[in-house]
């Protein structure tokens, strides 16, 4: 158990860290984020493609882009990120096409891809990832939906993904957005290295 002034479970795999799946909303609960196993693997595989990426990302907060940057020598491929949490930053962080974004429905894989090309052509990377979703407790004003997140990869390949957790745990659905975005580009990495 690790004691900061309240007792949180110790992660069973590595015995250090909060266990991400024992966190319980409330005022008192800190968690610590587990990066996730696929940011070693994206790492290599971008290094060895030498692949650069780019991230924005709403309700994970920063957590992808902290994953790829846990990883030692994140300056060979990450370029940058940006937590695009409002419309205003939305507006400072990406140069979005705002006729075609206009045309398309909130929180869809299809608003994300335009997110993610924004975010590959505003730092001229190889790949764009962005995310976006509602990981609770409470809705949004673009969806009542709790727990979703839709998630897209622009580059050599365009891919995306919509998850559903059916939770309002908010860090619980930020782990698994992340971590669903991570594999998502292992993934798309793989498919690539499959065919180069």
């Amino acid at each position: 158990m690790l004691t900061l002034g309240f007792l949180i479970s110790t992660c069973p795999k590595c015995g250090l860290f909060p266990d991400p799946k024992t966190i319980k909303a409330s005022p008192k609960a800190m968690s610590m984020f587990h990066f996730s196993p696929h940011a070693q693997i994206a790492a290599t595989l971008l290094c060895e493609l030498s692949h650069s990426i780019s991230v924005a990302e709403s309700s994970t907060g920063g957590m992808i882009s902290a994953s790829l940057l846990s990883v030692p020598g994140a300056s060979r491929y990450f370029k940058g990120g940006a937590v695009i949490y409002t419309a205003k930053s939305r507006l400072a962080f990406l140069d979005l096409n705002r006729e075609r974004t206009r045309q398309l429905s909130p929180l869809t894989e299809e608003m994300a891809l335009e997110f993610a090309i924004a975010a590959r052509a505003k730092l001229d990377t190889t790949w764009g990832i962005a995310e976006l979703g509602v990981a609770g407790p409470g809705g949004t004003p673009y969806s009542d939906v709790i727990g979703i997140s839709v998630i897209a990869l622009s580059g050599p390949i365009d891919a995306t993904v919509t998850i559903k957790t059916n939770s309002d745990n908010r860090a619980g659905n930020m782990a698994t957005f992340t971590d669903r975005a991570l594999q998502l580009l292992v993934d798309s990495l793989r498919s690539i290295k499959s065919i180069s």
